[in-house]
């Protein structure tokens, strides 16, 4: 490496180990030849028959450096393969500049931004993400920017529910990181807009129906002080599982609470709601017919919650 510098810096060539003047030289005269314009030399000349140049889609350009024979199906597959990969690239500037206004500033975070806007339907995003081959906290930017996109939403869009399910379903590590993300938006309702408070209902709704999620995502919720925000929410979250979810379906809901026995706060918590703030607002505001089926539907809820107290206590 010392001599090969003290060579350069001393302008002398040929005291670099292993250096060949020859390809040089050639250079040099081929150069001079062209500058010149003395014709081509027997060095520039393409050793090419007209036999080669009209069976090229056969036997391929071999003339040209790097080519290699493609034949004409092969040229047709790869010209039509450059005319669908276009509009993607199109497609994905516009989107890499949506995933810069949504505040996407990691290149994982923009990958997955990326997956989500541009796949078929929430099956295809659940393989393509899996195929990020994300680790640890990584992977947890998929719940993250799932749960983000989600909220930012113009109109809910139950595609990100039904991918939080099955996400939930793959592996418990994502149920308790979605558990996670949900206690900080809760933690912070009272600065969400309307539109992320609502698909956030919507999304929260959704979990809670499919059993991604059981009701002990509300244990972070002071009942004894809950303020407009809270009360809103949970009344919209508890009335969509109530007024959509089978009778059968909302005894299993609601008797997951009554499994832990560490979750008896919660259980009284949200009987308390149910009775005082849920059933009021309720016959206030809703059709006598629908105060009518919430009120038969919270009855079964208590009644499920208490025998499986009971049943604890024995």
């Amino acid at each position: 490496m010392l001599e090969t510098m003290l060579a350069l810096k001393n302008n002398d060539m040929r005291k670099i180990p292993g250096y060949d003047p020859e390809p040089v030289e050639k250079l040099r005269k081929l150069q001079r030849t062209l500058v010149h314009n003395s014709g081509a030399g027997r060095e520039t000349q393409l050793r090419v028959s007209l036999e080669s140049l009209l069976n090229a889609d056969q036997v391929g350009r071999w003339w040209i450096v790097g080519s290699s024979w493609s034949g004409a199906p092969m040229i047709d597959s790869t010209s039509s393969k450059t005319q669908q990969k276009l509009p993607v690239g199109k497609m994905s500037s516009k989107i890499l500049e949506l995933a810069r206004k949504q505040r996407m500033n990691t290149d994982i975070r923009r990958n997955i931004f990326c997956v989500l806007m541009s796949s078929e339907d929430f099956l295809d995003a659940f393989e393509k993400l899996l195929k990020l081959g994300l680790k640890d906290q990584q992977e947890r930017e998929i719940v993250h920017v799932l749960i983000d996109c989600c909220l930012q939403e113009k109109t809910y869009n139950p595609f990100y529910a039904y991918l939080a399910n099955k996400f939930c379903e793959y592996d418990r590590r994502f149920q308790m990181t979605f558990q996670f993300s949900i206690w900080d938006k809760i933690r912070d309702l009272g600065n969400l807009s309307t539109i992320t408070f609502s698909n956030l209902v919507s999304l929260l709704a959704h979990l809670l129906k499919t059993k991604s999620l059981s009701l002990s995502v509300f244990k972070v919720v002071e009942f004894s002080e809950l303020d407009k925000p809270k009360v809103h929410f949970l009344r919209q979250v508890l009335y969509i599982l109530l007024i959509k979810t089978d009778l059968e379906e909302l005894t299993s809901i609601f008797g997951r609470l009554t499994d832990n026995p560490k979750l008896g706060m919660l259980r009284e918590g949200l009987k308390l709601f149910l009775s005082h703030f849920f059933l009021k607002n309720v016959q206030a505001h809703k059709s006598a017919e629908e105060a009518s089926l919430l009120k038969d539907r919270v009855e079964l809820v208590n009644r499920t919650l208490q025998a499986r107290e009971s049943r604890l206590k024995l």
